[in-house]
């Protein structure tokens, strides 16, 4: 065996490998911190209330960036998107598309392929914009068609009048933390549940 203090000792047969293996470790590593994540879909649904508000603020910030940076009227994007599940959805694929194609590490026809599917997402949005009936300045719970025998037994039909739009901000946050408060409830409910159905 080698004698480890002696400075001129040959190093063991492993030893590069180990030295390898390390270096290897650490620039995956940097490589992980410089790049981050590749984006995922987000599932609405299933967060947890901390991820929700995160990535709700995020797309806020995002939506409000897209809206500015291409000149978007409130046919497409309007001010109360955020009450609106459909959008929220469509613009939440449409973040996350955007992440994907403007990561560092996407190729280089990824930007024009952004472009082609926001071309085709614009018109989407007009279309859950129109159904919606949400517009610039008022808003309303968008309509759902009750089915026959077809609804839950608790469920009942969304407030159909219009609301004037005037604090956007302010209701945005408000509909954060009402939306946090729900899932944790949620959350409660379930654990309940668990610890009962353990009892």
């Amino acid at each position: 065996m080698p004698d480890v203090t002696d400075p001129e000792a040959p190093l063991p047969d492993d030893a590069g490998d180990e030295v390898r293996r390390i270096v290897e470790q650490q620039y995956a590593q940097h490589i992980n911190d410089v790049l981050g994540e590749v984006p995922r879909p987000i599932n609405w649904r299933t967060l947890p209330p901390e991820d929700l508000e995160h990535e709700l603020l995020e797309l806020n910030a995002w939506v409000d960036w897209l809206r500015h940076e291409y000149g978007l009227p409130a046919q497409i994007i309007p001010p109360m998107w955020h009450r609106h599940p459909e959008l929220l959805w469509e613009l939440s694929a449409l973040r996350q598309h955007w992440l994907f194609c403007f990561d560092p590490q996407a190729k280089g026809n990824q930007a024009l392929a952004w472009h082609h599917d926001f071309a085709i997402a614009r018109e989407r949005l007009r279309d859950w914009v129109t159904i919606s009936g949400t517009r610039l300045d008022r808003d309303r719970p968008t309509r759902i068609t009750p089915w026959p025998g077809g609804e839950a037994e608790d469920w009942t039909e969304p407030e159909a009048a219009d609301q004037p739009v005037r604090e956007r901000t302010e209701d945005f946050l408000v509909f954060v933390r009402q939306e946090a408060a729900s899932r944790r409830a949620e959350q409660t409910r379930y654990i309940d549940e668990l610890g009962a159905d353990d009892a």
